[in-house]
């Protein structure tokens, strides 16, 4: 077979391909990135903001592993806010508002630093496929790339249509032809497509919005950075500002909605229920006197404001009057119009927990290709699947992701075993260990991990060594720091006067109770990095509801552990109904704790699969 040859070729310059190419490189694999344009790398295509609710979990764990998008947040983020700060650590989100251009110039510089990483730049036409792997990709110039496994992450690409009104575009986004191709040969091996739809919104002029009548949203005092490799954010900070629709604007969408893609019958793809349309939010939440629009500039030295809140395929002079009606927005200028974009996806039960296709060896999908919507979502799939692909190619053993160490291996898990009826979002309800699942012990939870695989370079593998021992140290130290109720009162921390003699950890298991608190008992603890006590209060705040939390954990992960066999036969458990074999035969779920996921499994339904596995594994081990 003629052709340039690599260990890994990756297809696609967003954010899961990004994320892909730097993970099988950081393993050593020589790996080509792929993409349209190398200057569209790291583009933000919607919303120029990183991290949220649930989405922040994904980016410190993306971080935790070597990745690339805390430290390009890092380093582009104009905006920083922790949300959710009035609750809990555990549901804490971590985001910024970025740059469009510094976030997109670190993701190319982080890449072009990276050994055994290749970007060519062209647009793929189909894979080569030889008999049930797939060992390439065919190029528009007629040239081929030969590789031991394919990553594929198309984002809106594949075979995407923009639509504005009744008007619609072939295109990937605004500006960049589509993926054409690609889709057949998914066909071809008998993979199951459907179509889905995102929107976003006009972008507007900044100098002619009233930000004097507005409400400002200011950043964080002393902004939390995503990437453990940052010490402190140095890029200069803005404010946004917040509005909301009027009963104005509802009428002129009402008026108009007809003339919606969305609601004309031009849209076969399915949305995002967490992120409508304005056309949606008025249809469906009719009752309220207003919708509130943040207001959010694209950059340091860009005249673009991105009015997050108010996505629409409506048409572009309908988009200019219900804008017009909004406060502050009564002169704005529209510089690109709003609109909807459909695309095909893969069905992501048809992939195993590596984002291996099944049936197909050699073949990895990433992204929104796999039915989800959003950054995170996209770059914690694709350093997944740049891991696994990069460990197929050297013959090694697969890794995977368990839901009860990771907000990856939640969101894995959910795409493979119960599929998407709609684009896939995170939410930390979405995790059953959240509190032991945070987001300020991603690098303890999985940098080892990356430490074993080879993902993580030297220099952050020894800043976390001796961030791990620093930390593991001082919670030891706590607990042999032990004092009375009186003496703590006398230090001015009030705990229960009950006689009791109580550690360090102890007391700042009290919700009321901070780490200054602690320092007017024990002096000498001010001396601590301040970077270690937060995160050591987080753990003695939690430690009490993790020791409970272990045993549930336990159990899952040995149902995790037991695998189920690729060729297991289904038809052969008796006492399992028919429709449940079909779904488990089509699934294929890889072990036990995939296939109690699966819509009908009941408690005996496991119970049974799992006694059928005993027996057999006992079986196998007499003979």
């Amino acid at each position: 077979m003629s052709g340039t040859f690599f260990d890994v070729i990756v297809v696609g310059g967003g954010h899961a391909g990004t994320e892909a190419a730097a993970a099988a490189a950081r393993m050593g694999a020589q790996t080509a990135l792929v993409t349209h344009r190398t200057d569209t790398i790291g583009v933000m295509s919607c919303n120029p903001a990183i991290g949220g609710l649930g989405k922040g979990h994904l980016v410190r764990e993306i971080d935790a592993l070597d990745g690339l998008m805390g430290r390009a947040a890092d380093d582009g983020g104009i905006q920083f806010r922790m949300l959710n700060r009035k609750k809990g650590p555990a549901v804490w989100g971590p985001r910024t508002q970025a740059d469009r251009n510094l976030y997109k110039n670190a993701v190319q510089r982080y890449l072009k630093d990276i050994p055994n990483l290749s970007i060519v730049e062209g647009g793929v036409t189909g894979l080569i496929r030889v008999g049930s792997e797939i060992n390439g990709i065919r190029l528009q110039d007629g040239s081929q790339l030969i590789a031991r496994a394919v990553v594929l992450t198309t984002g809106t690409f594949l075979n995407g249509l923009i639509h504005i009104g009744d008007r619609q575009i072939p295109a990937g986004r605004v500006g960049e032809a589509p993926a054409l191709g690609l889709s057949g040969d998914l066909s071809a091996l008998g993979l199951t497509l459907g179509r889905l739809k995102t929107g976003t919104p006009a972008r507007l002029d900044r100098g002619s919005i009233r930000w004097d009548a507005l409400e400002k949203q200011e950043a964080d005092v002393d902004p939390i950075p995503f990437s453990f490799m940052t010490d402190r954010i140095t890029t200069p900070q803005i404010a946004c500002a917040i509005t909301r629709t009027t009963s104005k604007t509802h009428e002129i969408i009402r008026e108009n909605i007809h003339r919606s893609a969305m609601y004309s019958g031009k849209i076969e793809g399915v949305g995002p229920r967490y992120c409508p349309s304005i056309e949606d939010k008025i249809n469906r939440f009719g009752d309220r006197d207003g919708h509130q629009i943040f207001l959010e500039p694209e950059g340091l030295d860009d005249d673009t404001v991105y009015p997050n809140g108010i996505s629409t395929s409506l048409p572009e002079e309908v988009q200019e009057a219900f804008i017009r009606s909004i406060p502050g927005l009564e002169d704005v200028r529209i510089l690109q119009a709003g609109y909807a974009i459909e695309y095909d996806y893969v069905d992501p039960q048809q992939l195993d927990l590596t984002l291996s296709v099944k049936t197909t060896r050699g073949l990895y999908l990433a992204g929104q290709i796999n039915g989800t919507t959003g950054y995170e979502e996209a770059g914690a799939q694709g350093l997944v699947a740049g891991l696994n692909a990069a460990l197929f190619a050297a013959g090694s053993v697969p890794t995977v992701f368990s839901r009860t160490e990771s907000y990856i291996g939640v969101m894995i898990d959910d795409l493979t075993s119960r599929g998407v009826a709609e684009p896939y979002r995170m939410f930390t309800s979405r995790a059953e260990y959240r509190l032991s699942l945070r987001a300020d012990n991603a690098d303890m939870r999985l940098t080892p991990l990356g430490i074993r695989l080879g993902c993580v370079g030297s220099e952050r593998r020894a800043k976390f060594l001796d961030y791990q021992q620093q930390r593991l140290d001082l919670f030891e130290a706590l607990g042999s720091l032990v004092c009375s109720p009186n003496e703590m009162a006398a230090a001015g921390v009030s705990v229960n006067q009950d006689g009791r003699r109580r550690s360090a950890r102890e007391i700042l298991a009290y919700p009321d109770v901070s780490w200054s608190d602690v320092v007017k008992v024990w002096p000498d603890l001010a001396s601590c990095d301040e970077k270690i006590s937060d995160a050591v209060s987080i753990d003695c705040l939690y430690e009490i509801y993790l020791e409970r939390q272990s045993a549930d954990i336990q159990s899952v992960r040995a149902e995790e552990e037991r695998a189920i066999p690729v060729d297991f036969d289904y038809s052969s458990l008796s006492g399992l109904s028919n429709e449940l074999k079909g779904k488990l035969s089509a699934l294929r779920p890889h072990n036990v704790a995939q296939a109690s996921g699966i819509e009908g499994m009941t408690p005996a339904a496991v119970a049974l699969l799992v006694g059928h596995l005993r027996k057999t594994t006992n079986s196998r081990l007499a003979s």
